[in-house]
């Protein structure tokens, strides 16, 4: 059976983040160097699913780019051959990685990444301690790094591919993400439950607002309000809803991005909800949770009627992976393209796993 044709390393690095959308599982195992040369090194072996033909995480390291550029069919059999073989093997000066990154490869790269995301299969009935090749290329996944495919043929592929074997949850969350980049260089609009609006800068934040106040408020708030609203064209207070509720806001004070109130909740009692909107700004640190309290208690508020929400755009983006170990217990964590999800941080031992299920 004829071997793929070897594609340049650069054009497998700029394909996998076109094909790995943001929004996917992982993304960040699917599109790194490391996983573009385990693709090219599944490629250059011939290791497509179908073939018999299978690689093991020892021939990415000691693939190298004086190797990979003898590319024709009996060279790369041989080379394959020799990796395979249990005879005493010379590594190559200029081999791509150390040995001892195989396993990092394997489990990060592999694993967490390109098997979950069906791009590799992994070769049934081997012992997980064997040294026998077992990964290999879906050929779906295999036909998107032709170098003949360009274009709109590409674009067209790559779609085609997305659909068939991203799950639905990846993809909807893929399509908020392009949604709110796309509208990201203009000025964004907040429609509050009351049906009042207003204009945000354009950005990041504006967009994660944006979605607080439509999204979640509607999702997890039974009557939600829009109590306070900050960013750094427009500071807006309910000045009727505070009266109302009897509060004294001092806006001179360090607020949060939102302050939403749930005028109907199932306890009867009213909910205040502080969120932060982290994309430059921090979240709901315990240090920053416990400010917030004071300040409530000096507005009025009482300390069992509230919570914390921190507001990312999404699981993969950097800031939430970089934060995460900052969040105060006993708040909450939502997304912006996952708007009907949300993480609790929940503290103590008082109930056993089965009962917070």
């Amino acid at each position: 059976m004829t071997w793929p044709i070897v594609p340049a390393l650069s054009t497998i690095v700029e394909r996998l983040p076109l094909i790995f959308i943001e929004g996917v599982e992982h993304r960040n195992y699917c599109i790194r160097e490391a996983s573009a040369k385990t693709v090219l090194t599944m490629l250059y072996c011939g290791a497509v699913a179908g073939t018999e033909r299978w690689i093991r995480p020892s021939q990415i390291t000691d693939l190298s780019d004086e190797q990979v550029a003898l590319v024709d069919q009996q060279e790369r059999q041989a080379w394959c051959a020799i990796m395979l073989s249990n005879r005493k093997k010379q590594r190559s000066p200029s081999a791509w990685y150390a040995v001892n990154s195989r396993e990092q490869i394997r489990d990060e790269c592999i694993a967490k990444g390109l098997i979950p995301n069906q791009a590799v299969v992994e070769r049934a009935g081997i012992p997980t301690t064997s040294s026998k090749p077992t990964y290999a290329l879906k050929p779906e996944f295999a036909d998107l790094f032709r170098e003949d495919l360009q274009g709109e043929d590409l674009n067209a592929a790559i779609g085609a591919w997305q659909l068939r074997f991203l799950s639905p949850t990846a993809m909807a969350r893929a399509t908020i993400i392009r949604r709110n980049a796309a509208a990201s260089t203009d000025r964004v609009q907040v429609v509050f439950p009351s049906g009042a609006a207003i204009t945000l800068a354009h950005g990041e934040s504006s967009n994660i607002t944006k979605a607080v106040v439509e999204q979640f408020a509607l999702n997890f708030l039974a009557q939600p309000a829009v109590l306070w609203l900050s960013e750094s064209a427009n500071k807006v207070i309910d000045e009727s809803l505070v009266q109302d509720l009897h509060l004294h806001i001092d806006q001179s004070q360090s607020l949060p991005d939102v302050i939403l109130v749930d005028l109907s909740p199932v306890s009867g009692d009213i909910l205040v909800v502080f969120v932060e909107v982290v994309h430059t700004d921090g979240p709901v640190s315990q240090q920053r949770k416990e400010a917030l309290e004071a300040i409530a208690l000096d507005a009025g508020f009482n300390a069992d009627h509230l919570a914390y929400v921190t507001a990312f755009a999404d699981r993969s983006a950097s800031k939430y992976r970089t934060l995460v170990h900052n969040l105060a217990w006993d708040s909450f964590v939502w997304f912006a393209s996952e708007p009907d999800s949300i993480i609790l941080l929940r503290s103590g031992a008082e109930k056993k796993l089965s009962e917070l299920r």
